[in-house]
């Protein structure tokens, strides 16, 4: 399915999907293969291509990254409390998180962005030039999912354990950085709205800070 979207509606409506992930449908191959071919196609900082997906649709497998996940999310999530408690967008983008918490073994498909070169410790330089590549590559597979009727989410919360889920998915971790778990699967309807943001002229300045 593709859906009807100009170049400025699909940027404007890729939102961060996790309440309105249809848990019970599957994702066909052949259309993450298309969203994933697409990714290949971003902007990179090297003329060599340094970066991999790992597309996990295994239920064990599944299980057992979405443990990692709630481990490593329970502080930041155990001083939230009640995210019902918390008023306005940012309530609601809790509201999110939690159900995600709950639910992200049933999500049918998990993508791990890698990079194939460690720099812990490294200096910003040291990082930027190779996160540089895999953020616009990622971007891209989420776009494709959205034209696609997909909902996508830049999560990290499992990475607080990084080298078990390496060890999990036989990922190399002496030489791969995994760089987020993008929950992947149909939306509950295909309508998304441009989110509300301050003024462009609070975050943007000219020439100077």
């Amino acid at each position: 399915m593709r859906l009807d979207l100009t170049p400025d509606e699909l940027l404007s409506t890729t939102r961060a999907v996790r309440k309105r992930l249809d848990l019970t449908r599957p994702v066909e191959r052949e259309v993450l293969e298309e969203c994933l071919a697409l990714a290949q196609q971003a902007p990179t900082g090297s003329y060599a291509q340094n970066w991999r997906f790992v597309v996990v649709t295994d239920p064990d497998l599944r299980a057992g990254l979405a443990e990692l996940w709630r481990q490593g999310s329970a502080k930041y999530l155990s001083a939230i409390g009640n995210p019902e408690d918390v008023p306005g967008m940012m309530g609601r983008v809790l509201g999110g998180v939690f159900h995600l918490r709950d639910n992200l073994h049933e999500v049918p498909v998990h993508v791990i962005p890698c990079i194939e070169a460690r720099r812990d410790g490294k200096s910003v330089f040291g990082q930027a030039s190779i996160w540089g590549s895999i953020i616009p590559a990622a971007w891209s597979f989420m776009l494709a999912a959205r034209a696609r009727g997909l909902g996508t989410c830049w999560t990290t919360f499992h990475l607080a354990h990084e080298q078990e889920a390496a060890e999990l998915l036989g990922i190399p971790y002496d030489s791969v950085i995994q760089a987020a778990l993008i929950p992947v699967a149909y939306t509950i309807g295909t309508e998304f709205k441009p989110a509300v943001r301050a003024p462009l002229e609070t975050f943007v300045s000219w020439n100077r800070w």
